[in-house]
């Protein structure tokens, strides 16, 4: 059942815990996000990025993805997640996303700011919700060193804010994309944020992070939490655990790795929607 994340967002904030965002790139995958809201009967978000769509088709991937949606009971949402380019958002809204992320984090904050309000111009027409980045969320893979990381600038957030009129907000507070080791939050700066700034604060690069760290930060105020390179992870393990098996059938591969997915997505699901 598809459902507004306007409205899973009011939820989320009454009952003090997030939303958790998982990204698909094929039928496997949206199958095992499927059924783990199902099993559990909790909501979510299913995101496709730029290239996830490149990879499997605009038009095929959200079918799937809209199909499954609607044979559910379980309110979702399907997202746009880091998208950089107007012309893929736009696309993205005429097939029926109502909620997409511009992600203008490499540009100068002034033109983040000139090309969100684009964005959410753009959107809103739609009635779509649209999130946007304040700072740099590093990127490090298993240990790398990190690359790009910016923490966001409380003011700076603020001011974005309200002269974009955004509708929720991914922050960087020492976040990484990719899981790499010893990934840890600066709470204060987190609090900080939630304390200023009126609208739904997203954190991406959660994969890497311990469940203590995780439930302080939905405490402390993040209302979506991205989830994606557990998701590749499990997905591959699913397929190496058996593919060297000549008795198994291409299909069985497959099998194996949404039952991988769906655990992962089962796992964060519970830890994100323990409450007070």
């Amino acid at each position: 059942m598809f459902i507004s994340l306007r409205e899973l967002y009011k939820k989320a904030e009454e009952n003090n815990v997030a939303i958790g965002a998982f990204n698909t790139n094929n039928l496997e995958v949206t199958q095992a996000i499927v059924l783990a809201a199902n099993e559990l009967k909790l909501p979510l978000i299913i995101q496709t990025t730029p290239s996830a769509l490149e990879y499997a088709g605009l038009d095929e991937l959200f079918s799937i993805i809209k199909n499954l949606i609607d044979e559910s009971s379980v309110p979702m949402v399907a997202h746009l997640d880091h998208a950089k380019e107007l012309e893929i958002i736009g696309q993205c809204l005429e097939k029926g996303y109502r909620s997409v992320m511009y992600d203008g984090s490499d540009l100068l904050y002034e033109n983040n700011l000139a090309e969100t309000k684009k964005v959410v111009e753009l959107a809103h027409k739609f009635e779509a919700l649209v999130e946007a980045e304040v700072g740099v969320v590093g990127r490090g893979e298993e240990g790398r060193e990190v690359v790009r990381q910016k923490m966001t600038n409380v003011s700076e957030a603020v001011n974005f804010v309200k002269l974009t009129d955004v509708d929720s907000l991914a922050v960087s507070i020492g976040n990484i994309h990719g899981a790499p080791e010893g990934e840890s939050l600066d709470i204060e700066l987190l609090k900080e944020l939630n304390q200023s700034i009126d609208i739904p604060l997203v954190l991406h690069g959660a994969s890497g992070l311990k469940p203590a760290t995780i439930e302080q930060a939905i405490q402390s105020g993040i209302r979506k939490i991205n989830i994606d390179t557990q998701i590749r992870q499990a997905f591959k393990h699913g397929i190496q655990e058996s593919v060297d098996d000549p008795d198994k059938d291409l299909r069985e591969f497959l099998s194996d790795a949404r039952s991988d997915v769906k655990a992962v997505v089962i796992k964060y699901l519970k830890l994100f929607n323990r409450s007070d």
